[in-house]
């Protein structure tokens, strides 16, 4: 069994920063993806950014320069460093983790529970 437990949103003005945090615990796959994904009302779930097992990361256009997403020490944490936010930037921001496929068991998506991100104008 696989838990991701987000924490840190909240409410800020434009120009603010927030740090999220999520942590995993469970069947954590040598290699994987940790990454942070946001829906917006009315709006699907899209991707933030991810780092791998490997330290790659990615960053949606959007938050490039403005985001950083880093993995903990103990490499079952994830965290968003959130500067320069935006009103758009509004959103539920979810964890997720991504546990590659082995030779024995499919790739398989795990998701926390959101925590709200809200910047007001």
């Amino acid at each position: 069994q696989v838990q991701l437990v987000e924490s840190g949103g909240g409410l800020v003005q434009a120009g603010g920063s927030l740090r999220l945090s999520c942590v995993v615990s469970g069947n954590i796959f040598t290699s994987n993806t940790l990454g942070w994904y946001r829906q917006a009302p009315g709006k699907q779930r899209t991707m933030v950014a991810t780092i791998t097992s490997g330290g790659r990361t990615d960053y949606v256009d959007s938050v490039k320069g403005r985001f950083t997403i880093s993995r903990g020490n103990a490499r079952n944490t994830v965290y968003l460093q959130m500067n320069s936010l935006k009103p758009e930037d509004t959103a539920v921001y979810y964890c997720n983790l991504y546990n590659w496929r082995t030779s024995t068991t499919p790739g398989t998506d795990y998701w926390g529970q959101g925590t709200q991100v809200t910047v007001s104008s």
